[in-house]
């Protein structure tokens, strides 16, 4: 069963179950599943340095990196020692920096560069920049479009029909968007914002596929 209570937009349409909403950070939890595959597959290594495998973008060589090089481990547990927790995204119709710019802190983006702040392993800090190393590091490897990969490695196999990681939404989605609104419950200009930190914060997706998604892999740990 499912259903949804609320407006989607402001005096507008009813939520119901297959309204999208914009999942923020549950995007680094779906899309970690994807990165997982490539490992159980062979692509990716846990434990390699990730600078040996990224192309587009380096993470800038450090003191805190010398003996103790950050591992996609790192990244997805953050623990990498990498900054940016929170990302506020692009409002919409302003332009959207490419991802690479967005690890350099610049072309336009919003949040600093990406640095080592610390050596891996040795602090937790939640970083979406961090997580958005992984977003370059899946698309340098794989050679492939984000969006796209993700969604063969987990939304079609999670039976995610309505999800996506769309950003800015698709045309003919939009009128299903939920809109966002701000801390004193003023909707955000535009509906929504948008983000090239597609792993961080990209995912536009219903109660119901989160729900497949979360299925899945409790199925997924029965069987390991």
């Amino acid at each position: 069963w499912a259903g949804g209570y609320g407006v989607a937009t402001p005096g507008g349409a009813p939520v119901h179950a297959t309204t999208l909403f914009q999942a923020a950070s549950i995007s680094k939890a779906v899309a970690a599943v994807g990165v997982l595959a490539l490992v159980e597959h062979g692509d990716l290594d846990l434990d390699e340095p990730v600078n040996r495998r990224l192309r587009t973008w380096r993470l800038p060589d450090s003191p805190h990196t010398a003996d103790r090089p950050v591992t996609l481990r790192h990244l997805l547990s953050h623990t990498a020692g990498t900054p940016v927790p929170g990302i506020p995204g692009y409002p919409q119709g302003s332009p959207m920096p490419a991802l690479a710019d967005v690890l350099r802190g610049s072309g336009g983006a919003n949040t600093p560069a990406v640095e080592s702040f610390a050596p891996p392993g040795t602090v937790t800090q939640y970083s979406g920049g961090g997580t958005s190393i992984v977003q370059q590091l899946l698309i340098d490897v794989s050679g492939r479009d984000f969006p796209a990969l993700i969604a063969d490695l987990v939304l079609r196999p999670f039976g995610m029909v309505d999800s996506a990681y769309d950003q800015p939404i698709a045309a003919d989605r939009r009128g299903r968007a939920a809109w966002g609104h701000d801390t004193s419950g003023a909707p955000v200009p535009g509906g929504h914002h948008v983000y090239p930190e597609l792993q961080a914060a990209g995912l536009w997706t219903t109660a119901v596929d989160l729900a497949r998604w979360v299925i899945g892999v409790q199925a997924i740990l029965r069987e390991a």
